[in-house]
């Protein structure tokens, strides 16, 4: 039996009735560093519908206020490995941390481990953002930004008014919507 509450809902709801205005969404500098980001990102909290969570990603905003990417935790996880370390093959690296290869993980010093990290955080936000390509408008359905996000398998959508860019539509929003129809 079809829920005529669902149906309307799903006629009717648009990208900037469930987007995070831009204000509200936290924001890193390009030019700040991993250290910082990982600051802000452990300091913010996102606010929506009544329930808290912890931001994924970043949007990585300029000094004249325009989007320039974002970076996401494994961005900058990544950019957090060491040098001596990103230079070594990926099997190498990972059998380091292979507790079934050596319980003690011998070939590894821990404080050369710690220093490498602790240098790689003043790495710029930059080296590891990633671009935002990829925009829907204000006004478009919801299952516009589902099929991007979707599609591009990416987790965030800038949203464009007057080819201005206002706010966040993140997947979660787009599922929560999908699951009010569902039920």
């Amino acid at each position: 039996m079809n829920n005529p509450n669902a149906i309307k809902r799903m006629e009717s709801i648009r990208i900037g009735d469930i987007m995070i205005q831009l204000a509200d969404y936290p924001k890193v500098n390009p030019e700040q560093t991993l250290k910082e980001a990982i600051h802000i990102m452990k300091d913010s909290r996102l606010v929506i519908a009544g329930e808290t969570s912890l931001p994924r990603v970043l949007l990585a905003i300029d000094d004249q206020g325009r989007l320039r990417g974002s970076v996401r935790r494994r961005d900058i996880m990544r950019g957090l490995e060491p040098k001596f370390l990103v230079t070594q093959p990926l099997n190498y690296r990972k059998k380091l941390f292979d507790v079934s290869v050596d319980p003690n993980l011998s070939e590894m010093s821990h404080e050369k481990l710690v220093e490498g990290i602790k240098k790689q955080a003043e790495m710029k936000v930059k080296k590891v953002m990633r671009p935002l390509n990829i925009y829907v408008d204000f006004d478009d359905h919801i299952i516009k930004g589902i099929y991007e996000c979707v599609g591009y398998g990416i987790t965030i959508l800038p949203v464009l008014k007057d080819k201005q860019v206002v706010g966040i539509v993140r997947s979660v929003e787009l599922f929560r919507e999908l699951a009010k129809i569902v039920d």
